[in-house]
């Protein structure tokens, strides 16, 4: 198999399940934006952050988060330390029609691939995915288990886990770890 066949492979997959069933009257780029605040961590439940994920305009971003805001599906949180930061977070609205997310039959393919593959297939689109950014200037993300910035050895004395975010030196809760990060930096290949 050649590279052009892979790449082709790998677009032709992406095309074909976010198109089409948007059975619940949502655009593709909604599905997307809700998509990612349901994945994205807490440092990167920003506007500019999606935009930068979906390498899309801030503009673009903007309008497709408003028009979810009105709907019901997102709401804003203001910053405690910054009054001009926002967060953004998913209604129980938004979390009840994700469960018929169209992406969904992407993941159960990904799901039926053997576990000892998903580890390999999982660092060499990341490898891609680093590459293409870079070569065009955009910024990767990941999660923190493949991440230069995560410290800690896993547990404490009291048998807590202990992790913390080396960039934002907050700690990190076990959960936080398989979420989607704008401050990511390739470290670590994944088991």
């Amino acid at each position: 198999m050649n590279s052009r066949t892979i790449a082709e492979l790998v677009f032709h997959l992406s095309r074909m399940s976010s198109g089409d069933r948007l059975d619940e009257k949502l655009t593709t780029a909604q599905w997307a934006v809700l998509r990612y605040f349901a994945l994205a961590n807490r440092f990167s439940r920003t506007p500019s952050a999606f935009a930068a994920f979906h390498a899309t305009t801030r503009g673009t971003a903007s309008q497709t988060i408003k028009s979810l805001e009105k709907q019901g599906y997102l709401t804003r949180i203001r910053s405690e330390n910054d009054k001009r930061s926002i967060r953004l977070v998913l209604t129980e609205k938004a979390r009840s029609i994700l469960t018929n997310d169209p992406f969904e039959s992407l993941v159960r393919a990904a799901d039926s691939l053997p576990k000892n593959m998903q580890g390999h297939f999982t660092n060499a689109l990341q490898r891609m995915l680093g590459k293409v950014a870079n070569e065009r200037g955009k910024l990767t993300f990941g999660t923190c288990t493949s991440c230069q910035h995560l410290e800690g050895n896993g547990c404490n004395q009291d048998k807590e886990t202990t992790y913390a975010c080396g960039f934002a030196s907050e700690p990190l809760v076990l959960e936080e770890l398989d979420e989607i990060c704008f401050n990511f930096v390739l470290g670590k290949p994944l088991q």
